[in-house]
């Protein structure tokens, strides 16, 4: 292997510029020449047009910032397998004769994986370095430390503006049908309500605990001030499993529903019940917020930060992942391997898995939302208790590359 390129694919997400400063740099130390094929899919699908593509020569890897968000080589939502041309593959590798390009390090999440094994079987030597802010792939994933840390941080924000005006504050955020990131911010944030696909809401049940904890807080204060924070996966479902979204947002190239909605959703539902429940009325008078027809009932706000949480910065273990990801692909490469996922580094040696497996989508563990609940989280039903269980830890094995 003379020379290699790398793609990043899909939604943008912290540690995305440490993966390609990751690949570039263990090319080097192999002399291997590392080149940027832009924008994806696309770019690849269009290399055979291309007069000259970016070498990641160590001058130019050295002016990349492995901390920022986004990705230096850029991004698109194009599914190979689904271009009307019967050429395309032939296509891809003529592109790739073109530059004398031997394999490809590609970093996306599962769709972008998806089309990294389609490529692998058709013949164009690839590996996988895994990268979602969803978290929703087999290994850790490249994105999403960086992400719910920012969301977090703008989930204990609102709280200051919340308080302020003693208003419920909804979050949605990213996430799709999978928890994840909702999840492990809202906790990080105290949220007092997370809403996730993996626990269909009942919202008779977020209600009553809304209305609880939002009334305490008030009449225990004395300023008489309080909020509500109800942090809202995108791909949310009612008691019903019905999906809560926009239907109007259409579908992305993917074919993918753009969700979109859900938090609006949440504060319909809960203006609806706070509209016509009778003990509401006396609530704000005794709180001494009452005005007659212009302030009945507690004000319901939604929040969308929507890129937001995925742009600006990388954590620091995004950035580490991303490197050491992007270095093991072309370890893996160099030792004629294809198809395959790099889940990290262990031991010194490059642990991987089969890309077909590793992309297969993950939901949060039931389980860990029964423990939460147990500590006073509130996932839009009514909690059962349930004394945790407990084992000794066994270790896994992995296949891996030694270094």
């Amino acid at each position: 292997m003379k020379k290699l390129g790398i793609i990043t694919s899909g939604g943008d997400c912290g540690g995305l510029n440490a993966v390609l400063k990751g690949t570039a740099q263990m090319a080097h130390s192999n002399g291997i020449s590392c080149y940027v094929i832009p924008n994806g899919y696309a770019g690849l699908y269009n290399l055979i047009e291309f007069d000259n593509i970016v070498e990641l020569t160590l001058d130019r890897v050295d002016s990349v910032n492995a901390n920022a968000a986004g990705s230096e080589a850029g991004h698109s939502r194009v599914k190979i397998k689904n271009i009307k041309d019967e050429k395309k593959y032939e296509r891809i590798k003529q592109g790739m004769k073109k530059f004398k390009l031997d394999g490809l390090v590609i970093s996306g999440g599962d769709d972008s994986g998806s089309v990294m094994v389609d490529l692998s079987e058709n013949g164009i030597k690839c590996i996988h370095a895994p990268k979602t802010m969803d978290l929703d792939l087999q290994t850790y994933s490249v994105g999403f430390d960086s992400t719910v840390n920012r969301i977090a941080t703008f989930a204990e924000d609102l709280k200051t503006t919340g308080r302020t005006h003693n208003r419920i504050i909804v979050m949605e955020c990213f996430g799709r049908y999978a928890g994840h990131t909702v999840f492990r911010s809202g906790i990080a944030a105290d949220a007092d309500a997370i809403l996730i696909p993996e626990v269909p809401v009942d919202f008779d049940a977020l209600y009553e605990d809304c209305k609880e904890t939002f009334m305490h807080r008030v009449m225990i204060s004395d300023v008489r001030a309080g909020t509500y924070l109800i942090l809202v996966a995108e791909g949310l479902r009612n008691a019903n499993g019905e999906e809560l979204y926009d239907e109007a947002s259409g579908v992305d190239s993917f074919g993918h529903k753009k969700l979109a909605g859900a938090g609006k959703y949440v504060q319909k539902e809960l203006e609806k019940r706070f509209k016509g429940d009778e003990t509401i009325i006396q609530f704000m008078k005794d709180s001494k917020m009452y005005v007659k027809g212009l302030y009945e009932a507690p004000e319901v706000r939604t929040v969308t930060p929507g890129h937001l949480v995925r742009c600006g910065h990388s954590s620091v273990y995004d950035v580490n992942f991303g490197k050491e990801v992007g270095a093991g692909a072309v370890v893996l490469l160099m030792n004629g391997l294809s198809g395959y996922t790099v889940s990290g580094i262990s031991d010194g040696k490059i642990q991987y898995l089969d890309a077909k497996k590793a992309i297969e989508q993950r939901h949060v563990d039931l389980k860990m939302v029964s423990f939460f609940e147990q500590m006073g989280a509130c996932f839009g039903r009514k909690v059962e208790k349930v004394q945790p269980g407990f084992e000794e830890v066994k270790g896994k094995i992995h296949r891996y590359l030694s270094l």
